[in-house]
């Protein structure tokens, strides 16, 4: 009777996480998820540390996204067929090996060759047998929901390289938003990267993995897009010389409650999905006064109205600055995001 409790015990956590998994619509932590992520995580980081450009280490975590997701729903199945061959050994129904060939027949081929006269048994095998298409079942409609969460989020992404320039920065994108004819013709900008960062918010906590999907390009990342667009609504808030819209303060209010609470979900997971050389409070990275004014000449070249007293507009970037920059770079290592100085970096020494 403690082996078929077991069995049982461990079918019904099995469920439990797959519902949790798959179904819920909030952010869980499931354990089962964690040891079987945690696993591959390390597995996937060990095989990147190997690389020596970043090219060859984002080649290598482009898969590691689909893995995961194909490992939890198989590692349900292997629990449920655990959990069904301890209880059937314990009613009788044969040894070990006798009740694991029961149990995966009927889990995965929705029948036995030989059907038992038990009516226990019997109903045991008919649930083991609803189970296993349930999972699968699960994995099949959870897919198609993680690519179009997936493509939602790259839509944008894509989008803001072409405003933000070839070098992808928030002075490219100041400047291009500026040359609208009026300010409130970025509203349209801002309230759609407003809905994209509360969509952001609601995806990677509740689609874990779509996190760690890595963009069709090399060199862009969601972490990053989202980098810059706090950075120009930053900089513009600190040194233009114009109120900003609600539509602007609205989405840096957006980006930054979302960016923090999902750097809050991946912290809880307890290394989950954290990279072996992240593990640990880090360091933000203080901003640079230089690079923020020559910032300030590019934006004065091009027309831009800037306050005059350039210490103070310093000093509110750097404010602004708190609100996010630790979540940025607490995501930009979790998920290994580009590094575009490191990438020419790289491209020089291999010329």
């Amino acid at each position: 009777m403690p082996v078929f409790l077991l069995g049982l015990f461990v079918v019904i956590s099995t469920v439990q996480a797959a519902i949790r998994s798959f179904v819920l619509p909030r952010s869980e932590s499931v354990r089962i998820n964690k040891w079987a992520l945690a696993l591959v995580r390390y597995l996937f980081d060990t095989v990147a540390a190997l690389g020596k450009t970043y090219a060859q280490r984002d080649r290598v975590m482009a898969l590691y996204a689909p893995v995961g997701l194909i490992t939890i729903p198989l590692v349900c199945l292997a629990l449920v067929a655990a959990g069904y061959t301890a209880m059937y050994w314990a009613l009788g129904r044969g040894d070990v090996a006798t009740c694991f060939r029961l149990s995966n027949n009927v889990l995965l081929t929705l029948g036995t060759s030989n059907p038992p006269k038990s009516l226990l048994i019997s109903t045991l095998s008919y649930s083991e047998a609803a189970l296993g298409l349930l999972l699968i079942t699960l994995l099949i409609s959870y897919i198609p929901t993680m690519y179009q969460a997936f493509s939602e989020r790259e839509s944008v992404v894509a989008q803001l390289e072409l405003r933000a320039g070839t070098n992808r920065s928030a002075t490219d994108l100041v400047c291009w938003l500026e040359r609208a004819d009026e300010p409130s013709d970025n509203d349209t900008e801002w309230n759609t990267w407003a809905q994209w960062f509360l969509a952001l918010e609601e995806q990677q906590t509740s689609l874990p993995m779509l996190t760690f999907f890595r963009s069709p390009q090399p060199g862009r990342s969601w972490v990053t897009a989202a980098d810059i667009i706090l950075d120009a609504a930053a900089l513009m808030m600190s040194a233009v010389e114009r109120k900003p819209s609600r539509y602007q303060d609205l989405c840096f209010r957006a980006g930054c409650l979302s960016l923090n609470r999902i750097m809050r979900y991946f912290r809880d997971q307890s290394n989950t999905h954290t990279a072996s050389w992240i593990k640990g409070e880090q360091p933000v990275t203080p901003p640079d006064q230089e690079s923020y004014r020559k910032s300030l000449v590019r934006l004065r070249e091009v027309g831009i109205p800037i306050v005059a007293d350039e210490d103070a507009a310093w000093r509110a970037y750097v404010q602004l600055r708190t609100h996010y920059r630790e979540a940025v770079e607490y995501l930009a290592r979790l998920t290994i995001s580009p590094d575009l100085h490191a990438l020419e970096v790289e491209q020089t020494e291999n010329k």
